[in-house]
């Protein structure tokens, strides 16, 4: 009984447009009243999730993120895959694809991987003659790339709740991503094929020793992941000292390199990244203290006996379990479907046999998915503000672009394993 009306004063409340944060807060106030244990009872369990040093990297990460992203580190990014592929029909809406895997790999965010590449390549976009709403919708159907590779903040989370390895949980989306990148750049040539008034870059002659101009410019920039990745794999760096490490070297980039920060806006933009992360750390809270509840209750437990009394198959089991996890993840932010998903879905999909590994990369493309999927889709109403271009417009390239790019590579990483498992078993066999 309180599982049930739990789950739907949080469903109700989204689906009213109330803040994530307010409605999981609801919920601890039901189950304070009801349930055997007061408002008291709750603070211990959370403040001793918020004291985990994995999740200090969450907050440090985003703080890197939002250094990048002001930082005016995304156009050589950008310069870079265009200089490359430009002169190509197509070639400039497959650049913005490339760099949002890039600066994706960079910042991590969506939302910031958005904001960059669709405020750079959309008026590039425009004065090649490319359709505004398809161009539109690729770079919002690209965006999610910055959940998918790593570093990922819901990762971190994931192997947080789940118990897992951060460093396998990274490497789980990194093939799933590659997919992803091939298929919307695949889906976008064809919806150009009768585009005939595009204006193409041209190539740059010499073309090598401007590449390799450009190459460095965009060196630094290119490098933040090395850094981060390398010295987490190589096991020099626990994932929160290689945060502190992206924040440390962001900030000289950003104000004396590139140039697009001073010391005053510096301060601006992570005073601004404060208010985010105390957002996101007060949902962490609360969403954390409201699964433990749930799982208290049972719920992992009359979800697994609903699911198998619908079917015992495992591929139905592992679609439907896809179902819900994309509806999780239009409800809310990626971080919050994260921490209520895993827990109860978890053990349903381990009872098919699938590993926590590859439940990381199928999470991580549903709730990339699910952020662009309408009728909610968070990031199809910024991308229309970022792109100036009418949701309307974009609705169905959308749609085609779930339809042929982001479902294919969610049922691969779903019923493939090695997609998800054979780069972790490779990289880190001894771990």
């Amino acid at each position: 009984m309180i599982v049930t009306v739990s789950l739907l004063i949080v469903v109700g409340m989204l689906l009213l447009g109330v803040s994530v944060y307010v409605a999981f807060g609801s919920v601890l106030l039901f189950i304070a009243l009801v349930g055997d244990q007061g408002v008291a009872g709750f603070l211990p369990r959370g403040s001793e999730g918020l004291r985990s040093l994995v999740l200090l990297a969450v907050p440090l990460f985003m703080i890197a993120g939002a250094i990048m992203e002001r930082g005016k580190i995304a156009a050589p990014l950008v310069s870079l895959a265009e200089m490359f592929i430009g002169h190509i029909k197509g070639g400039l809406s497959a650049a913005a694809v490339l760099a949002s895997g890039v600066f994706g790999s960079i910042s991590g965010s969506a939302n910031a991987t958005l904001t960059c590449i669709g405020g750079i390549m959309m008026p590039h976009l425009r004065r090649a003659n490319y359709p505004e709403g398809t161009s539109a919708a690729l770079i919002v159907s690209a965006a999610p790339l910055g959940l998918l590779i790593p570093p990922s903040a819901s990762h971190i989370l994931y192997g947080w709740v789940a118990q897992q390895n951060v460093l396998r949980c990274f490497l789980s989306t990194v093939i799933p991503a590659l997919i992803l990148i091939t298929l919307l750049i695949a889906t976008n040539q064809f919806l150009l094929r009768k585009v005939t008034d595009l204006k193409l870059t041209d190539r740059p002659t010499p073309f090598i020793p401007t590449f390799i101009g450009q190459g460095r410019l965009a060196g630094p920039a290119l490098m933040m992941p090395v850094i981060i990745l390398g010295g987490i794999y190589g096991g020099i760096m626990t994932p929160t000292e290689a945060a502190g490490i992206a924040v440390i070297y962001a900030i000289p980039i950003a104000i004396y390199y590139y140039k697009g920060l001073t010391w005053k806006t510096l301060a601006e933009t992570v005073g601004r990244s404060g208010i985010t992360i105390g957002v996101v750390l007060c949902m962490v809270f609360m969403v954390l203290i409201v699964s433990d509840n749930l799982i208290a209750q049972g719920a992992p437990r009359m979800a697994q006996q609903m699911v198998y009394t619908i079917s015992e198959n495992p591929i139905v089991i592992l679609l439907m379990i896809n179902v819900v996890m994309i509806l999780i993840g239009m409800l809310m932010d990626d971080i919050s479907g994260m921490l209520l998903a895993t827990p109860i879905l978890l053990p349903i999909a381990q009872s098919t046999g699938m590993d926590p590994i590859h439940f990381a990369a199928v999470i991580g493309v549903n709730l990339g998915m699910a952020n662009i999927t309408p009728p909610t889709a968070p990031l199809l109403y910024l991308g229309a503000q970022v792109c100036d271009v009418s949701v309307s417009r974009m609705l169905w390239p959308t749609v085609i672009f779930i339809v042929f790019a982001w479902l294919p590579t969610l049922m691969l990483t779903t019923f493939i394993p090695e997609l998800a498992l054979w780069l972790p078993d490779l990289l880190l066999s001894g771990r």
